[in-house]
């Protein structure tokens, strides 16, 4: 085993030939792209996937101006109504990009 310690702050420079090598990648079109190594995934694998359960988004801070009634409903559903509001806006923005 070989072990490279990379300073993430001060990456490497590409060899020429690294640049060759990427710049012949990025002006090749998609139609040379050779699957033949990996499976198509068909929808039934989409249906038993899920978001890796150890990725966290970074929450932000912020003031939102809710209808007292609408506020007041998700508190009524107790514990955690900040994360439904957050869940249910998640559901609409990804429902929203899914259309573009």
């Amino acid at each position: 085993m070989k072990r490279y310690d990379v300073d993430l702050d001060n990456f490497p420079s590409l060899t020429d030939q690294q640049k060759a090598e990427l710049q012949a990648l990025s002006d090749a079109p998609d139609s040379e792209i050779d699957y033949s190594d990996i499976p198509a995934l068909d929808d039934s694998f989409w249906l038993n996937a899920m978001r890796n359960p150890f990725y966290r988004p970074v929450k932000a801070s912020t003031t939102l101006r809710l209808d007292a009634d609408v506020l007041a409903w998700f508190k009524r559903q107790g514990k955690g109504y900040q994360t439904r509001i957050n869940d249910i806006l998640r559901q609409a923005m990804i429902h929203d990009l899914q259309k573009s």
